[in-house]
């Protein structure tokens, strides 16, 4: 069986003081996590967490506690999840609650972006992420980099960059046409 992984890296190290206790606890759950003198450094060996689990307390004390004049995307999510749960939760509520980091408005990235919004000392996050497998399998091996700005959330692979240069190529040389993904030479 194949194993694949995504070590991430996310860098600069981000102030402390330039995060909320929100998202600190959240993407320290989606991350691995060091504090050093620059902050705190976030990354993965195996890739950043899809879904986090806490528990209802801890978010009501965290989303609390990060209470600001700028609103954040991951207040907002976990502020509709809270009031969700109060709904539902009838005469057993459950004790914990799943934060599903792969919706595009409460996402991890996002969650970046709001911090150099806020920042006044980061203007730029990278995330820089190697796909890797435990066998040489054709689809295990590649990258990708991500660059977080107050303005946007750029984002290629190494797959992006492979299909930019075949259009460049097919654009200089009409007659030609870029190979199939996985053709042989």
């Amino acid at each position: 069986m194949a194993d694949y992984h995504s070590p991430t890296v996310v860098q600069p190290s981000i102030p402390a003081v330039d995060i909320t206790p929100l998202e600190r606890l959240i993407l320290g759950l989606a991350f691995d996590t060091e504090d050093d003198a620059g902050g705190v450094y976030f990354h993965s060996w195996c890739g950043p967490s899809d879904v986090v689990t806490l528990s209802v307390d801890d978010l009501r004390t965290a989303l609390e506690a990060s209470r600001t004049e700028t609103e954040s995307c991951i207040a907002k999510h976990v502020g509709m999840l809270l009031a969700r749960h109060d709904e539902d939760a009838g005469d057993d509520p459950p004790d914990d609650i799943d934060v599903d980091l792969t919706d595009g408005d409460a996402g991890w990235d996002r969650m970046l972006q709001d911090i150099v919004r806020r920042s006044t000392t980061t203007a730029e996050i990278v995330v820089t992420t190697a796909f890797t497998c435990t066998k040489m399998r054709p689809d295990g091996f590649g990258g990708s980099v991500m660059l977080i700005t107050a303005e946007a959330v750029r984002y290629r692979s190494t797959t992006d960059i492979l299909e930019e240069f075949w259009n460049e190529a097919a654009k200089a040389s009409p007659e030609s046409q870029p190979p199939s993904p996985g053709a042989t030479p």
